[in-house]
């Protein structure tokens, strides 16, 4: 008997996907709850599980095709014999999430060829460039070209400059459309401030093992930076608000956006209700969405809504930046670099750790007075973290 696998129901908002792969091919067995195929979406990547166990019968769909909710993919023979599978060497199939099993298919890799670093077997995508390095190496050297004395040909000059034409990934566009909005749509202007972070890398270095010990999470930068722009944020509700049409909706929570790179594009999932985690909540938060975005399993929920949003150019080195804003969001706090510089205190120049921090906003909305003062209560919490601690 042949069952319909069919494209399961999209997030709100979201019309059709790509099909960007599959991962089974017709005649191949798939457990129930075993992902079949990949969709790609304009926020999330979403997997296509197995309804029942059986044999793919026939693929209706090829890879790189549109699809939507309900439509037909392919068809399963649930009453089919399962036939002898493929495993690693210690009797189990390799775990791949959705951004590893991309690379695969696109490479034509065997995953049982690849060493599994990843927790369970699962094959991590350093694990994959990791092989794909080895196997570069490893290829021999034509001795004849590495010998031969003579000049190239035209031809031959013209292989040494490739060009490769690919489509953008359904995300890029998305991400491509939303920040050219944003420049065309909002009044955007960015100020700039810098401070001094001796303090909280002191009580960093003071309390960070004692406080991995209790929560089972490292204490980070970000949650110092979170803390401090929700307390900004509740002395200048503007930066807090957006526009919708003629209207200014200011909202009485604070959902803070951090931006995460991912293989696929920057994303930006959403800590909710931040102002009433503490600092080890904001760090399992940060640290849940790192790893989502690392497998490939982040929702749209995570990406949905957010009043305001931080991205830390710093962790690539960046010095100084613009950040564009997070429509409808009409403000984003860019981090930058650690750097130690001479400064002047008391009267002395002393070296102290100095970040660059950089507000863009929405002047339509908020007013250079504002956007400077928020930054600089930003500041003062981050040299003197007891106004974050004591509430004050």
């Amino acid at each position: 008997m042949s069952f319909e696998i069919l494209v399961p129901s999209l997030p709100e908002s979201i019309s059709d996907a790509n099909l960007v792969a599959w991962h089974k091919q017709a005649g191949d067995w798939a457990e129930a709850g075993e992902n079949l195929a990949d969709l790609e979406t304009d926020k999330v990547i979403l997997e296509v599980p197995a309804p029942r166990s059986g044999v793919l019968k026939e693929i209706l769909i090829p890879n790189d095709s549109t699809v939507v909710a309900g439509q037909v993919l392919a068809l399963l023979d649930e009453q089919a014999d399962k036939p002898g599978g493929s495993l690693t060497a210690s009797g189990v199939e390799p775990v791949l999430s959705p951004s590893v099993r991309k690379i695969v298919a696109e490479r034509e890799l065997d995953p049982q060829a690849i060493p599994a670093s990843g927790k369970h077997g699962r094959i991590l995508k350093s694990d994959v460039m990791d092989y794909l390095q080895e196997q570069q190496a490893s290829k021999p050297v034509d001795a004849a070209v590495e010998a031969s004395p003579a000049p190239l040909s035209t031809s031959a000059v013209a292989s040494l400059r490739p060009e490769q034409r690919v489509p953008m990934t359904r995300l890029r566009a998305k991400i491509a459309e939303r920040l050219l909005h944003a420049q065309q749509n909002a009044a955007m202007l960015t100020t700039f401030n810098e401070v001094n972070l001796k303090a909280v890398i002191d009580l960093r270095n003071q309390y960070k093992d004692r406080f991995e010990a209790k929560h089972n999470i490292k204490l980070g930068f970000m949650s110092f930076f979170v803390k401090a722009s929700i307390e900004a944020l509740k002395r200048f509700p503007a930066i807090n608000a957006s526009i919708d049409g003629n209207d200014i909706i200011y909202h009485g929570y604070y959902d803070i956006g951090i931006a995460v790179t991912t293989p696929r594009g920057l994303i930006v999932p959403i800590l909710r209700d931040a102002d009433q985690l503490d600092f080890s909540g904001i760090e399992k938060g940060i640290h849940d969405f790192g790893q989502k975005a690392r497998n490939g399993s982040i929702s749209v929920e995570d990406l949905s809504g957010g009043t305001f949003t931080i991205t830390n150019g710093g962790i690539f080195g960046s010095m100084l930046s613009t950040p564009i804003l997070n429509p409808p969001q009409c403000a984003i706090l860019g981090m930058h670099a650690i750097k130690d510089r001479p400064i002047v205190e008391n009267g002395e120049i002393v070296i102290r750790p100095i970040m660059y921090l950089a507000l863009s906003y929405d002047h339509r909305l908020v007013d250079g007075k504002e956007a400077v003062q928020f930054l600089g209560i930003i500041k003062e919490c981050l040299e003197a973290p007891a106004h974050l601690l004591l509430n004050i």
